[in-house]
C-alpha cells in the first residue's frame, strides 16, 4: 500500500519500511561502511536486523527462514566483497527455490564512472553480474525512485512461482537519499491457472492406467499444495515418492508415502512398474534419478509451473503447466477413482528397513536415525541437515510428518549450509531446531556458534565427527586412491563450544545414548552442542553406491 508523506524518511529507512509491508519481521545482514544506513532504522516497526558474522551467512539464514516459513527471506551485505562472500549461499537459494531478496550496497555514484574501474573502497566493475548466472531477477537501480520499485518488485518476483532468490544493489549514498513521498505497493504473487485441455488429457491418461506412481517434488511445498496431493494420492490409490525438497509433502506415516528414497532398489521397482508416473514440482534433477539412469515409466505426466523444468530431463506423455495446487486440486476432480488395491506400503518399508538394520554398511547408521527420529518428532523440530554422511542419512531416510520440517541443501550442494541456516530456523523460536553437520562442514561457519548465544536461539548442533571429510575420504577408498586432502586437523569441539557459552556434551561412539542427550538439549530451547565421535558410511543415496547391489 501507498505510503503516508514521510518527507524526512532516508530510502534506507524506507526499505526497511516495504519489507515489514511485505510480512518480514526479521533480517539477516551484516553491516559495513556503505550500507549502516540500515542500521540507523533497526528499531520497532521496523524489522529487526539480526547480526550474523560472516556474509555468506546472511543468504543462508535468510534461505532457512524462508524454507521455515513458507515466505520470503531477506538479507543485507554491503559492498565488494561483502557482497562476493554471499555468491555460494545465493547459489544454494536459487537451485532450491527459495524466495530470497539479497540487497547489497554498492559505491556512491558520485565516484562510479561507466566503463571505468577507479579503485573507491570495495569497488568492482559489475558487483551485480556475479549473481546473475544465479538470480531469479537482478536489480541496478542508481535513484531513490529506482530504489525502492526495485525492493518491491523483488519481493514480488521471489514470491512468485516458481519461487528463487533476487539481487539488488543500491549505492551507499542513495541509501542515505530523501525518499520519495509515496512508496510503492507490493503486488502479490499470482498463481498460474493451468489449461483445461490438458488437465483432460492427463485425466484420460491416468483413468486408463493400472498402477499410478506420484513423484512429488519442492513444487509441492513451494505452492502450499500438500493436502491437494494427498486427496490424489488416496483417490488413486497411488504410493507417492518425494524428492529432498518435497519431504513431508505427505506424512511420513501416510498409508500412500514411500518415506524413502527412489535410490533403494525395492523403491526403484516400484516406480518403474507403474503405467503411468505422475510427477508434480520437480525438474527430475540428476541427484534424484542417479543422473538419468533410474527406471521411468514410458508414460509421464508432469505438472509444473516453470516451462523449462517440465521437458529438460525427461520427454512428458501429457504436460500440464500451471500452479501446482491448482492442477492437482483440478486433476483430483477430473479422475476417477482406482479400482485397483493399493500398494501395502507398510510391508514395502518394513522390508527395506529390514535390510538395512542387516547390513553392516548401514546399521550404524540406521541406530543413528533411529535417535534422531524419536527425539525430532517428540519435540517437533526442524531438522538443517548439512553436506555430510550423517545429512545424507538425515535427508534421505528420516521420518517427517510435515513439510518444511526438513532443510537439506541438495539444490547446489553446499557443504557448510546446515549451521548458517539453522540461524534463519532458529530466529524464528517456534519450534527447536536440529543442526546435523559433520566436523569439516561445521568449520566454513564456526562463527555462527556466537549468533546462537547473542542470539539465544533454540539450535541443538549435533556434530557427527569422523576425523575429516567422510564422503570424500569414501570416494577415494571406493577409487583405490590414497587418503589426500581428507583427514583434517579439527578443533578440541568440546571445548570450542564451551568456549561460546554452550553446554556441550561429547559422546564417544555411544550412538544409544544419542536420543536421551538430544532430548533434554532440544528441550532446553537454548544453544547446544552434541559431539558424537562416530564414522558412518554413505547411503545408497550418493554417487559412489548408486550403483550397487
Amino acid at each position: 500500500m501507498p505510503g503516508d508523506e514521510r518527507s524526512d524518511e532516508s530510502v534506507g529507512k524506507a526499505i526497511l519500511r516495504l519489507i515489514a509491508e511485505a510480512g518480514v519481521d526479521t533480517i539477516f545482514g551484516l553491516p559495513g561502511v556503505h550500507n549502516l544506513e540500515f542500521w540507523r532504522h533497526d528499531s520497532s516497526p521496523m524489522p529487526r536486523i539480526m547480526g550474523v558474522r560472516h556474509e555468506q551467512t546472511t543468504v543462508y539464514a535468510a534461505d532457512g527462514f524462508a524454507r521455515a516459513t513458507g515466505g520470503l527471506g531477506v538479507a543485507l551485505t554491503t559492498t565488494g566483497p561483502g557482497a562476493a562472500n554471499a555468491v555460494g549461499a545465493f547459489g544454494e537459494a536459487a537451485m532450491s527455490g527459495s524466495p530470497v531478496v539479497l540487497i547489497a550496497s554498492e559505491i556512491s555514484t558520485n565516484f562510479a564512472r561507466p566503463g571505468v574501474t577507479r579503485g573507491v573502497l570495495h569497488e568492482s566493475s559489475d558487483q551485480a553480474a556475479l549473481f546473475e548466472p544465479l538470480a531469479k531477477k537482478v536489480y541496478r537501480p542508481r535513484t531513490a525512485e529506482s530504489a525502492l520499485s526495485a525492493v518491491a518488485d523483488a519481493c514480488r518476483v521471489a514470491l512468485q512461482w516458481p519461487r528463487g532468490p533476487v539481487y539488488v544493489d543500491i549505492p551507499t549514498n542513495v541509501l542515505s537519499s530523501i525518499a520519495p513521498s509515496l512508496l510503492p505497493s507490493i503486488e502479490a504473487p499470482v498463481r498460474m491457472s493451468p489449461t483445461s485441455d490438458s488437465l483432460r488429457d492427463a485425466a484420460t491418461l491416468i483413468n486408463a492406467a493400472h498402477r499410478v506412481v506420484i513423484w512429488a517434488g519442492g513444487g509441492v511445498v513451494q505452492s502450499g499444495a500438500e493436502s491437494a496431493l494427498a486427496r490424489l494420492a488416496e483417490k488413486l490409490h497411488a504410493p507417492v515418492v518425494m524428492t529432498f525438497n518435497g519431504r513431508g509433502a505427505l506424512g511420513s506415516s501416510h498409508p500412500n508415502a514411500v518415506a524413502l528414497p527412489p535410490h533403494e532398489p525395492e523403491i526403484a521397482e516400484l516406480i518403474g512398474s507403474a503405467d503411468v508416473l505422475v510427477a508434480v514440482g520437480t525438474n527430475f534433477d540428476g541427484m534424484m534419478t542417479r543422473n538419468w539412469s533410474m527406471p521411468i515409466p514410458e508414460k509421464l505426466v508432469v505438472l509444473n509451473c516453470d516451462a523449462t523444468d517440465m521437458t529438460k530431463n525427461y520427454a512428458p506423455t501429457v504436460a500440464v503447466l500451471g500452479d501446482a495446487r491448482l492442477s492437482l486440486e483440478t486433476l483430483e476432480e477430473l479422475v476417477e477413482e482406482s479400482q485397483t488395491p493399493g500398494i501395502d506400503l507398510e510391508a514395502l518399508h518394513s522390508e527395506v528397513w529390514s535390510r538395512l538394520r542387516l547390513d553392516t554398511r548401514a546399521s550404524t547408521a540406521v541406530r543413528f536415525l533411529d535417535q534422531i527420529s524419536r527425539v525430532r518428532e517428540s519435540h517437533d523440530a526442524v531438522v538443517v541437515a548439512d553436506m555430510a554422511i550423517p545429512g545424507y542419512w538425515t535427508g534421505g531416510y528420516g521420518q517427517f510428518e510435515c513439510s518444511r520440517t526438513l532443510q537439506y541443501p541438495v539444490g547446489w550442494g553446499t557443504l557448510g549450509y546446515a549451521l548458517p541456516a539453522s540461524v534463519g530456523a532458529g530466529a524464528l523460536k517456534r519450534r527447536p531446531v536440529l543442526t546435523v553437520c559433520g566436523d569439516g562442514g561445521i568449520m566454513f561457519a564456526l562463527g555462527e556458534l556466537a549468533v546462537l548465544v547473542q542470539e539465544d536461539l533454540p539450535v541443538t548442533v549435533l556434530l557427527v565427527d569422523d576425523g575429516g571429510y567422510g564422503m570424500l575420504r569414501y570416494d577415494q577408498d571406493h577409487s583405490g586412491d590414497p587418503h589426500r586432502g581428507v583427514d583434517l586437523v579439527r578443533p578440541d569441539f568440546a571445548a570450542l563450544g564451551r568456549a561460546f557459552g554452550i553446554k556441550t556434551v561429547e559422546l564417544d561412539g555411544s550412538i544409544d545414548e544419542l536420543g536421551d542427550v538430544l532430548d533434554e538439549a532440544l528441550g532446553s530451547r537454548s544453544p547446544r552442542l552434541v559431539i558424537l565421535n562416530e564414522s558412518l558410511t554413505p547411503p545408497r543415496t550418493t554417487s559412489p553406491r548408486w550403483n550397487e547391489t
